[in-house]
């Protein structure tokens, strides 16, 4: 048989604690770091409450079928992803002998390529720690080539990482992440300290990027009844 003739590492298998328990932090850690910047930046956040009455109204919850029509949502995830990748480091191994920028890189090698840092790249990325969804809409004074994609086909973003070892669970966390953020900022304004604080920044250790401090802050209902149903 060739599987008696095929030498497998483990590294070439993955394991059912894999599968269950790589995606059960990375998406609220998301969900919370794109909240927090949207408390700190309030313009943006009323940037994208009103394209998200405007689209869907009052009436109802937002969908994940509305997602599509959100594109100011769509920036805001993207902008979070790219301060605050989930992955902030990949982990690869070169499969032959080559050289990248002077360095001599012996195949076999374990390689780390640092996410966070290319996300923060000033070479690919004007202002790039500013949070400032407004680069990843296209509009008709931008050019369509920086309609820059999260799957790694644009190699100064890889937040799910790039090639047939890239998250396979890149659509299910794109589509949990847009349709529950949008429904906490559809739902409810976010108000820190009183309604006048901000909140820390500060990121903590982690293979994820988890915040240093929760994020605790006191949501007020602003649709009455919610759309629930």
């Amino acid at each position: 048989m060739i599987l008696n003739k095929t030498r497998f590492k483990k590294s070439d298998f993955i394991l059912p604690q894999d599968i269950f328990a790589a995606g059960t932090d990375t998406s609220p850690i998301t969900i919370e770091w794109a909240l927090a910047e949207l408390i700190n930046h309030p313009n943006i956040m009323e940037k994208a409450r009103a394209e998200i009455d405007n689209v869907v109204g009052r009436s109802r919850l937002v969908e994940e079928a509305d997602i599509v029509n959100l594109p100011y949502l769509q920036a805001v995830v993207k902008e979070s992803l790219r301060l605050h990748p989930t992955g902030p480091l990949i982990v690869r191994e070169s499969t032959e002998e080559c050289t990248i920028n002077g360095y001599q890189i012996p195949a076999g090698t374990r390689l780390f390529v640092n996410v966070w840092a290319i996300g923060r790249d000033p070479n690919h990325w004007e202002m790039p720690l500013e949070f400032s969804p407004e680069r990843f809409v296209i509009s008709e004074e931008r050019e369509k080539g920086k309609a820059v994609d999260v799957r790694g086909q644009h190699f100064q973003m890889l937040p799910f990482g790039s090639g047939r070892r890239r998250c396979p669970g890149t659509s299910l966390a794109l589509q949990l992440v847009h349709t529950t953020l949008a429904a906490m900022i559809q739902c409810f304004e976010w108000r820190v300290n009183g309604g006048n604080g901000t909140v820390n920044m500060e990121e903590g250790q982690g293979i994820t990027l988890p915040r240093a401090n929760p994020l605790i802050c006191v949501p007020v209902v602003r649709l009455n009844p919610l759309p629930l149903y």
